[in-house]
């Protein structure tokens, strides 16, 4: 960690010249593949004065993931670009104190505000509607302004991102012939459930790919989502880009979420999504947005890899259960 910039950072967060500064390091759980850390100490101004602080730093080197070779990047190139600007007051980004690519442009750093919020498990039905609602309201507005940095961004995933998802879940021989075995230790309703949705899945994709396009977050689930004061803030952005509306809801539902509650959690959210969005652009002529087709496609496949890779029975039951949420939600 180099001196000058931990300063830089500190005189920006605090608008004043800060001299010096303690500092500790403590790794935070984040992303799967960047380095994410939490850095704390007392800083020094310049007229003597000591200042407490927290401030997260993420580093990312260069990675490929499949067919999106550039979104290792894709976080730091919002933060330099001026789409923070589309944001409100109560749904944001963390903002970005310092942004840096090094020379050979393989690795960027990003020192960004530390967040105190409820997130993860912690987050209650009342703080779900509230982000499936400013998600909704934030979606609308960009649809229908079309403010012109969308046009500008060129590093962003595209709206085929769901259905190649899809796609190649579906040809991976593991899971495909899995849960049409006679091996297989999944219910058969579950696994007819999976299997119904392949059936079906080009009518459903055409249905899906009539509605509008909209810029989305992508990785919209409990971990990256923070409830402070009624606001909304969201990290890890690297899997942005364009979407089908309603896109998001499905992890906010279903990715490893309350499972208890994930039925109930469907019936608040996808309302509260389709009450923020209107807010802004009418979508009284769209009547199904298709969030329960769609979280069959996207976390079916998925689940039962869980399922085939868990170390443990609870851990299987886990999995289970979750389809049997996703089941009963239809």
């Amino acid at each position: 960690m180099q001196t000058e910039t931990l300063l830089i950072v500190l005189s920006k967060m605090f608008g004043e010249n800060i001299v010096r500064a303690g500092c500790q390091a403590e790794q935070l759980h984040g992303g799967t593949v960047g380095n994410v850390q939490l850095i704390t100490g007392t800083a020094e101004t310049g007229d003597g004065g000591s200042l407490p602080y927290k401030v997260v730093l993420k580093v990312q080197h260069k990675w490929e993931r499949h067919g999106d070779p550039d979104s290792w990047r894709r976080e730091y190139d919002l933060y330099v670009s001026d789409f923070g600007k589309t944001f409100t007051d109560s749904l944001r980004w963390p903002e970005c104190y310092h942004a840096e690519m090094n020379e050979s442009g393989d690795e960027w750093q990003l020192w960004l505000e530390y967040i105190d919020g409820v997130s993860g498990l912690d987050l209650n039905g009342e703080m779900y509607e509230c982000a499936a609602e400013e998600l909704g309201r934030f979606q609308g507005r960009l649809y229908a302004e079309q403010p012109a940095v969308l046009k500008s961004l060129t590093n962003l995933s595209n709206a085929a991102a769901f259905k190649n998802f899809y796609l190649r879940y579906k040809s991976w021989n593991v899971v495909y012939d899995y849960i049409r075995s006679d091996d297989c230790e999944i219910p058969g309703h579950l696994c007819k459930m999976i299997i119904d949705s392949d059936n079906n899945s080009d009518e459903i994709f055409e249905r899906i790919e009539r509605l509008p396009i909209v810029f989305c977050h992508r990785d919209f689930w409990v971990t990256n989502i923070f409830y402070s004061d009624g606001k909304i803030i969201l990290i890890d952005w690297d899997t942005t880009g364009w979407g089908y509306i309603g896109e998001d809801i499905l992890s906010l539902i279903a990715d490893e979420a309350d499972v208890k509650r994930m039925t109930e959690y469907y019936c608040r959210c996808v309302p509260a999504y389709r009450k923020g969005f209107s807010e802004y652009t009418d979508i009284s002529h769209i009547p199904d947005l298709y969030i329960y087709e769609r979280i069959v496609l996207h976390f079916g496949y998925r689940l039962i890899e869980w399922y085939l890779e868990a170390d443990s029975p609870e851990d299987k039951a886990h999995h289970v259960d979750t389809l049997q949420q996703i089941y009963e939600m239809k």
